[in-house]
C-alpha cells in the first residue's frame, strides 16, 4: 500500500532532512546502501525536500517519550506541523497520534 501511495502522482511525497541524515550515517557505518548524491536522487524521483525547522526541533524535544531514536521524534514532530502522513513499520508512531502508512 505505501509503494503504491508513493507512485501515485497525486500524492505529495516530502523526504525529510532527518531521513537524509540517518541514510548518510546508515550508509557511511557500512549498515545501508544508498546513492552517493541522495539529494539529487530525491528532485530527480519527484519528491519534496522537508528540511528541520526550529518549530520541528522544538516540538520533537518536547515529545512525550513513546519513542528514544531522535530520528523517528523529529519524523513524528515534522508529521505533526506539517499534516503529513509518515510512512513507517514501526508501531511506536501511532502512539503520537500521527497518521501512519505502514510500510
Amino acid at each position: 500500500m505505501a509503494r503504491e501511495a508513493i507512485a501515485d502522482g497525486n500524492n505529495l511525497v516530502v523526504v525529510s532532512a532527518a531521513s537524509a541524515w540517518e541514510i548518510s550515517i546508515k550508509k557511511a557505518l557500512g549498515k545501508l546502501q544508498a546513492p552517493d548524491d541522495l539529494p539529487a536522487v530525491i528532485t530527480e524521483c519527484n519528491l519534496e525536500p522537508l528540511p528541520i525547522t526550529l518549530q520541528h526541533a522544538t516540538l520533537a524535544g518536547a515529545l512525550p517519550r513513546h519513542h528514544d531514536d531522535p530520528f523517528d521524534r523529529m519524523l513524528v514532530a515534522q508529521a505533526m506541523q506539517e499534516g503529513l502522513t509518515v510512512v513507517t513499520g514501526d508501531s511506536a508512531f501511532a502512539s503520537y497520534g500521527v497518521g501512519v502508512l505502514a510500510t
